[in-house]
């Protein structure tokens, strides 16, 4: 497995515990408590370890052959499938044979998906009118559309003209989902829909300011990335929204020196941004910035050092970070690899570290990978936070639950050790792939793929679309 690697910072390790049984709430060297006035209030999480935890593969799926690179952006669970982008479709698997239910054709590839799902499991992508054509130009990405998860349908799609566009749809770069609105941001502007009614709630208009939305963060709220100015002396702000009117419920203005803004959280408000390129490692974060929604002052701000950190956002994209978790009245970061400790000193491993979000302050949390190991936080779980522990050369992946109060490591799945199964999982980068668990299930996808490269092959033979664990 390929991280994102470069300095460490070194804390001490409890040494390699893959052979530990930590089904129970192994502590790995974490301790309790934090600094800073956060309450200890970790639990309330749905995941719970299956009386085994040794996972088998549940199916694999193939890469659809495409000529060139391909966005392949998007995957979803229900509680009967898995769902996942394909070549000019979006296709729903039986979650556990991973047999085809439905096929949904679309006239263009898919360019961006969110994560987000509304209660009764719709979301939306976006998508380009057309497909590529046979001289390999690709399309714009102009359509917004809205799928049904259960019903396997796409319920509506809709491009937008505007003032900034002319006769054209508005290319868009990227879109989100908060409560009934669909939101979408590119360098011509945002607009939004109701996922109900198809209403445009609004459009891109033309500002003597040369004001746009760059891009929205979705889920319990919804927030626009706003960019002013010229390109030699941008004004970056970030804006709390009324998701039925796009009118602004605070503004934060982002400091001199920032060209593009991620919104890690929407409610609690989390923004990373790299303030004058200060990061240095092309992570697009130097710094979190922690907001009050209502009155949008800074609540603190957190100095996140390239050569110490390991999450990482696209460069320009306001929804696109990875590897963190934000919850728990914390932000929970890897920390970049570094070596290990006693007779494996030379191998390399890392932590999960915390950051008190009412202060900004460190947490005692250190939750250890152990030697070999790496961990990557995925999402929360209540106020637990779920992370993968990578393959090594005789072990396969872990999905570990880490206890939001004491940091104690419960293993959910060990994955198969055998050469054949590490080889596909290994395969998966983790900065270009997507990881879903729940409910004992893991589904690893990539976001992107390509054509075969030409002579030897042997390495596109552990190349998949999708890799399915399951401990039922």
């Amino acid at each position: 497995m390929v991280l994102i690697v470069g300095g460490g910072i070194w804390f001490v390790s409890s040494g390699d515990d893959t052979k530990k049984n930590d089904s129970k709430g192994d502590s790995g060297g974490a301790t309790a408590g934090t600094t800073g006035g956060s309450k200890d209030t970790g639990g309330g999480g749905k995941e719970k370890p299956p009386a085994d935890t040794k996972s088998r593969v549940a199916f694999k799926l193939p890469v659809p052959k495409v000529a060139d690179v391909t966005d392949v952006s998007g995957s979803w669970l229900t509680d009967t499938a898995f769902v996942k982008t394909g070549l000019n479709s979006v296709v729903g698997y039986d979650r556990d044979k991973g047999t085809q239910l439905w096929s949904i054709p679309l006239p263009g590839q898919v360019c961006a998906a969110t994560d987000h799902v509304t209660k009764d499991n719709k979301t939306a992508i976006l998508f380009a009118a057309a497909k590529t054509d046979a001289k390999g130009k690709y399309q714009p990405c102009t359509r917004v559309g809205v799928i049904d998860l259960n019903a396997g349908k796409l319920l509506w799609s809709k491009g937008v003209k505007s003032e900034t566009s002319g006769d054209e749809d508005t290319t868009f770069d990227e879109v989100t989902l908060s409560g009934s609105t669909v939101a979408a941001g590119g360098l011509r502007g945002g607009a939004a829909f109701d996922i109900n009614t198809q209403a445009v709630l609004w459009k891109p208009e033309a500002d003597t300011n040369n004001c746009y939305d760059m891009g929205y963060g979705g889920g319990d709220a919804l927030v626009a990335a706003r960019k002013c100015g010229n390109y030699d002396n941008p004004q970056v702000s970030i804006e709390p929204l009324n998701p039925k009117t796009g009118a602004p419920l605070s503004t934060f203005k982002m400091p001199e020196g920032v060209e593009y803004a991620h919104v890690v959280s929407s409610s609690p408000l989390v923004v990373a941004a790299d303030v004058g390129d200060t990061a240095g490692d092309g992570s697009g974060i130097s710094d979190f910035f922690v907001i009050d929604a209502k009155t949008g002052k800074l609540t603190t701000k957190i100095a996140a050092d390239g050569d110490t950190y390991a999450a990482s956002c696209d460069s320009t994209e306001v929804e696109s970070c990875r590897a963190l978790a934000v919850g728990n009245g914390r932000l929970y970061l890897p920390t970049e690899e570094h070596d290990g400790t006693g007779e494996e000193q030379i191998a390399q491993t890392n932590e999960i570290v915390s950051f008190d979000l009412a202060t900004g302050k460190t947490t005692s949390d250190r939750i250890d990978a152990g030697n070999r190991h790496t961990l990557v936080p995925l999402r929360m779980d209540g106020n637990n936070v779920l992370a993968y522990r990578t393959a090594v050369y005789d072990g396969g992946g872990q999905i570990i639950s880490i206890n939001g109060a004491t940091a104690k490591k419960t293993i959910l799945m060990e994955n198969p050790s055998d050469e054949d199964t590490r080889g596909y999982e290994n395969r998966f980068v983790d900065d270009a792939a997507e990881f879903r668990y729940a409910d004992g299930r893991l589904y690893i996808s990539n976001n992107l793929v390509s054509k075969p490269s030409a002579g030897d092959s042997t390495l596109d033979d552990k190349v998949l679309l999708s890799l399915a664990f399951t401990t039922h």
